[in-house]
């Protein structure tokens, strides 16, 4: 992976941050996005390039808008001149229930969660053939199995399973796209709005018994980029709470 250029979308902290460390030091360079969270960007970035010069890069954007995904994805490709790898990881969490679903709730998941990510997808593809790239889709295993009062981010991540499936069709042979489903990895907020029973719980539903780290998801994308046979596939990690009940 030496040299290649990976562009990992809400970079800056949890997953998206130990995604950044973990393709940076299998040789990649990495384009770190970041919407809100500047310092926390700025500081994985100086990290990144005080283990290795010139090594990482940042670009702020709003993946709700269409003009700042083109100037994402230009701007990372213009930096090292190639683009292999594009990790659509940023996204909202937050409950919408019936009754108090709002335009504005619609239109930041789904911008987050879907909108972006296609965008992205179709500004990159072109970059991404030159090299025979991937686009790896972080989604979640609750597009297929919804979660009560979240429904605005369930269609979401069910659209994001679609959108890896239609890519993957759509831009083959030249780029692979795959997805990843995390289940319970990280608890939302650092896990100060959820109660100690309700954590029990959840964890009592996976067959493992325990939360994943987010170093999982990270060890599932290298896969998925070294998996030059697999396209259009979702990858549960999720300790094994999909076939619980």
């Amino acid at each position: 992976m030496d040299e290649q250029v990976a562009l990992i979308t809400g970079a800056a902290k949890r997953i998206g941050a130990v995604i950044a460390e973990t393709l940076h030091q299998r040789g990649m360079n990495i384009v770190i996005h970041y919407h809100h969270s500047k310092l926390e960007a700025e500081k994985l970035c100086s990290k990144l390039n005080s283990k290795r010069a010139n090594s990482a890069t940042l670009i702020e954007g709003n993946l709700s808008q269409v003009n700042d995904c083109s100037t994402i994805i230009e701007t990372a490709q213009r930096h090292w001149g190639r683009l292999d790898a594009l990790i659509n990881n940023a996204s909202s969490f937050y409950p919408t229930q019936i009754g108090s679903i709002d335009e504005n709730a619609w239109d930041d998941l789904l911008g987050s969660n879907l909108k972006g990510p296609i965008f992205l997808s179709q500004r990159a593809a072109p970059f991404l053939k030159q090299h025979h790239g991937n686009i790896i889709n972080i989604v979640d295993i609750h597009a297929d199995r919804p979660l009560k009062n979240h429904t605005v981010y369930c269609c979401a991540k069910a659209g994001l399973v679609m959108l890896t499936k239609s890519l993957a069709r759509e831009l083959s042979p030249e780029i692979r796209v795959n997805a990843i489903a995390p289940g319970a990895i990280l608890w939302p907020n650092e896990g100060n709005d959820l109660p100690e029973t309700a954590k029990t719980h959840i964890l009592e539903r996976t067959l493992l018994k325990r939360l994943g780290k987010p170093q999982d998801i990270a060890d599932a994308i290298l896969y998925m980029l070294n998996a030059t046979y697999v396209t259009g596939q979702v990858l549960a990690i999720d300790g094994g709470r999909t076939i619980k009940d």
